[in-house]
């Protein structure tokens, strides 16, 4: 029973989160192109720059959009662990896509301290403005979602911030440029909004990366894991410890471990009941574990008495 309330209360917070992200990716994306062609019409690097912020998270939110989806499709033969590990994939292509954005502006605002071009001000205010509006939509919707536990909510939002960032950076520059006339301050604005495009780029590639390598999840301490495994009544050692992750927020986990041999098979499976309570503890749902008595200790073989 509390199993399928569990259930049920999983699909509930992916309905939030669908349409939580379904309507921040809509108002997003159509803030994008408006920020685009406000760049381009003002001249505003720092605009342009949050732009290509705002693509970043509409390619995170498609993304998370996509993952929740594909993860959806049922595991089958071909694919055990279903299509989680698509979301990865899609984050390492994501992680990428930013730092080249970030490079290509660092590039264009170089020229821009030069020679700084002329802006229509008060257009690119206007649009600043707007953009800090919709962002500030976006956090609170996605916050009504579980930004808490899924990876993908939680870096749609973290990116959703760094864009709130970029547009008070195009305010700033934009006041700067109409009351003291200072020009160097949209590059320098673009230059500041690509430096957080590139630090999340960076985060996202060396999460999904650890996930690739199949490392061990950044929320979890190996030490710690084996130390509760050892201290459960019944297990005389643990080893072939391996801990990583399916997808984000889906941790695994599979252990040898050594138990007395004149226990039954009921007796073995309450010890690895215990092991799979403790382990939700430490955010780990899919546990495997392998049972074997003591070694003699005249001989090598793992040998049952």
């Amino acid at each position: 029973m509390g199993e399928h309330n569990h259930d049920h209360h999983h699909d509930h917070t992916q309905g939030a989160n669908k349409k939580a992200l379904t309507i921040s990716l809509i108002l997003i994306a159509s803030f994008m192109i408006v920020e685009v062609i406000g760049g381009v019409l003002t001249n505003s690097l720092a605009l342009l720059s949050d732009a290509g912020h705002m693509l970043s998270d509409a390619v995170s939110l498609a993304v998370a959009l996509a993952a929740f989806k594909m993860g959806e499709k049922a595991a089958d033969s071909a694919r055990t662990f279903g299509y989680r590990r698509f979301e990865i994939l899609a984050a390492v292509f994501n992680g990428v896509t930013l730092i080249v954005i970030a490079v290509f502006i660092v590039a264009e605002a170089a020229g821009r301290f030069v020679n700084p071009p002329e802006i229509a001000t008060t257009g690119m205010l206007v649009i600043a403005v707007l953009g800090l509006v919709v962002n500030i939509i976006v956090a609170k919707i996605l916050m009504s979602g579980d930004t808490h536990d899924n990876l993908n909510m939680k870096g749609a939002l973290l990116h959703v911030f760094g864009d709130l960032l970029g547009s008070v950076a195009a305010i700033v520059a934009a006041l700067s440029i109409m009351f003291f006339g200072w020009g160097f301050m949209d590059p320098l604005a673009s230059v500041i909004v690509a430096v957080l495009i590139a630090v999340s780029g960076f985060r996202i590639l060396r999460q999904s990366l650890n996930v690739l390598m199949e490392g061990v999840p950044e929320n979890i301490d190996v030490d710690t894991v084996i130390n509760t495994i050892n201290n459960i009544e019944g297990v005389e050692d643990a080893h072939h410890l391996h801990v990583w992750s399916i997808s984000s927020g889906m941790n695994a986990l599979s252990v040898h471990i050594v138990v007395n041999g004149t226990l039954n098979v009921h007796e073995t499976q309450k010890i690895i009941h215990r092991i799979e309570e403790q382990m939700k503890h430490e955010n780990i749902e899919h546990v495997t574990v392998q049972v074997e008595c003591k070694h003699h200790d005249h001989d090598d073989e793992l040998l049952c008495n």
